[in-house]
């Protein structure tokens, strides 16, 4: 008999909504003192500079603000996509992001970008409620699931930032983190269901996946553990599963402890 269907993770939406808001706080806050030639930096993101990336960030909870004043979808609008599905379809669009993003942070600097979607989020999102049905660009999600999306964007790319501006160090924010965390390792479940490995990432997430001999007790035969910064970059592919091995983020141990074909989730 087939293990039963996990339930979808649930997630506390007033701690996403504060975790959106406090990382994306954090954000503005450093790249408000940017120099020009910090902001001309490159990044890890292909051709896009720093003032290109801190765009895509501020563009990216704009969205949830975008979406909030279009019509909500109803009735026979297709089917709404699930949460851990979100990573796997975002690949599709790269290219219009990237040259939206350019536009963009052409017309306009970061610290206007950001403060005009600070106003804008304080006001539209208090009132808006979790199930409202979203028409986002790659289907209809609930303002609830999309806003844990978020979580994902701004600590993955918060983490872009750091790397590519040497002593920025913006923090993450504690909830932001955790929830960006749980979310990729239910998508990493997602993509190889089954119960024989067991993926730790403390202090924040515990999934099975991968088909094989189920395990019922004791210590598991297959066993991954890693940080969740570390798990992060290995879901985004900003970091390979080789690297990580070779550099002691991560720890494996059983014969279907290899994730190396299953990474990255997204990119």
């Amino acid at each position: 008999m087939p293990p039963p269907k996990k339930r979808p993770r649930a997630y506390d939406s007033s701690k996403i909504r504060t975790a959106v808001l406090a990382q994306f706080g954090y954000v503005r806050e450093a790249v408000a003192v940017l120099t020009p030639e910090q902001l001309a930096l490159p990044t890890a993101l292909g051709d896009w500079t720093v003032r290109e990336l801190a765009a895509h960030l501020a563009t990216g909870v704009e969205s949830v603000n975008r979406y909030l004043e279009e019509p909500e979808v109803r009735g026979a609008g297709g089917p709404v996509l699930v949460l851990s599905e979100w990573p796997f379809v975002t690949a599709a669009f790269a290219g219009d992001i990237s040259e939206n993003v350019k536009a963009i942070a052409a017309a306009a600097p970061p610290d206007e970008l950001f403060g005009r979607t600070a106003e804008r989020i304080a006001a539209l999102l208090p009132d808006a409620s979790d199930g409202r049905l979203l028409a986002t660009r790659v289907g209809a999600m609930s303002l609830g699931d999309y806003l844990v999306t978020r979580t994902v964007e701004l600590i993955v790319h918060t983490d872009d930032l750091n790397r590519a501006v040497p002593g920025l160090d913006i923090p993450y924010d504690r909830q932001a983190l955790a929830a960006c965390t749980r979310m990729l390792a239910d998508a990493l479940a997602a993509k190889a269901p089954g119960a024989s490995t067991e993926v730790r990432i403390p202090p924040y997430a515990v999934v099975q996946c991968v088909e094989g001999p189920r395990h019922t007790r004791g210590t598991p035969p297959n066993v991954v553990e890693t940080d969740p910064l570390t798990w992060v970059r290995l879901a985004t592919g900003r970091t390979t599963w080789r690297e990580a091995i070779e550099g002691a983020l991560v720890s494996a141990s059983g014969e279907r402890a290899d994730l190396g074909d299953l990474l990255p989730l997204m990119g």
